[in-house]
């Protein structure tokens, strides 16, 4: 249990902080009118997640006995992982662009997050060998994987939103720099955990 919480503490952690058009939204409202704006777009993965983890679900449920394909899918989650740990040990910060727009701040942050690629890949390539591993011991661990993925992606996003609403320099201050780096080694050793499972399915190792 406390693996997959420890995983889904990281990646929502990670993903949650990490430069992207979610977070970008996030900065741009919170900026333009107030830290609540910034919470309500910091609530849209919640909402345009949901479907895409379902069916996730439903596929990994048609393809429980096929090791190989599960094995591939581990080796591309690797490499994704692999790709976001990079990326966040070479981040030099979050530029800051302030455009003025209305609010509805929940629905822009339903739509970018909901055309943004990055969940569609996280879930099919990552997030689906971790929750075929949680799934073959309990639903506990499934739960506890996803729980604590959406609580620490969210709740960093909230939290960032606070920080900038008093000072937006912190995204381009050391700590979240140092932030980002640390969670990139952390990501990276990661990878290495689905591309040991993925190889483990493809029977290429069997220790």
């Amino acid at each position: 249990m406390m693996y997959f919480l420890t995983i889904g503490t990281v990646l929502g952690f990670s993903s949650g902080i990490a430069p992207g058009p979610l977070l970008a939204l996030l900065i741009s409202e919170t900026l333009q009118h107030d830290t609540k704006s910034g919470i309500k777009v910091a609530l849209a993965p919640i909402i345009t997640d949901f479907p895409i983890i379902i069916l996730t679900l439903f596929v990994l449920s048609r393809l429980s006995n096929f090791h190989t394909i599960l094995g591939i899918i581990s080796l591309v989650g690797g490499f994704v992982l692999l790709y976001m740990g990079y990326e966040s040990i070479r981040t030099k910060g979050v530029e800051l662009h302030v455009r003025e727009t209305g609010s509805k701040s929940l629905t822009k942050g339903v739509l970018v997050n909901a055309l943004n690629p990055h969940p569609y890949l996280f879930w099919f390539s990552v997030g689906a060998p971790i929750m075929t591993k949680a799934m073959s011991l309990n639903i506990s661990a499934l739960v506890a994987f996803i729980g604590s993925f959406y609580v620490f992606l969210v709740g960093s996003k909230i939290v960032l939103a606070l920080v900038v609403g008093e000072s937006k320099s912190f995204l381009t201050g050391r700590i979240y720099l140092y932030t980002m780096r640390l969670l990139g080694l952390v990501l990276c050793i990661l990878a290495l955990v689905l591309f040991y499972d993925g190889l483990k399915l493809l029977r290429i190792i069997k220790v």
